[in-house]
């Protein structure tokens, strides 16, 4: 079993930052991709970024060039940072992380960018 647990999320205003975390615990072996994903009210889920073992990233186009991917693979941490927040990217945004061809979530982080 893995266990995902997010952290970060909060209400920010248009222009500014935040920085996500979700750290991985479980078992978790050999190669595995981490991402995150979000959901906005009245939506479906959708892919925001991805980072594989090998640190190959791809993002949406929404936040191309304001989000970044990374991730700690001693602490099997992933993380997002959020610059030039808008108010269309508020939602719950979702840990995810692939192995062994299954995929885990973690719990949601709620995200409100708002003046």
């Amino acid at each position: 079993q893995v266990q995902l647990v997010e952290s970060g999320g909060g209400l920010v205003q248009p222009g500014g930052s935040l920085r996500l975390s979700c750290a991985a615990s479980g078992s978790i072996t050999g190669t595995y991709a981490m991402g995150w994903y979000r959901q906005a009210p009245g939506k479906q889920r959708e892919l925001v970024a991805v980072i594989t073992s090998g640190d190959s990233t791809n993002y949406a186009d929404s936040v191309k060039g304001r989000f970044t991917i990374s991730r700690d693979n001693v602490k099997i941490t992933v993380y997002l940072q959020m610059n030039s927040l808008k108010p269309e990217d508020t939602a719950v945004y979702y840990c995810n992380v692939k192995n062994r061809g299954r995929g885990y979530w973690g719990q949601g982080t709620q995200v409100t960018v708002s003046s």
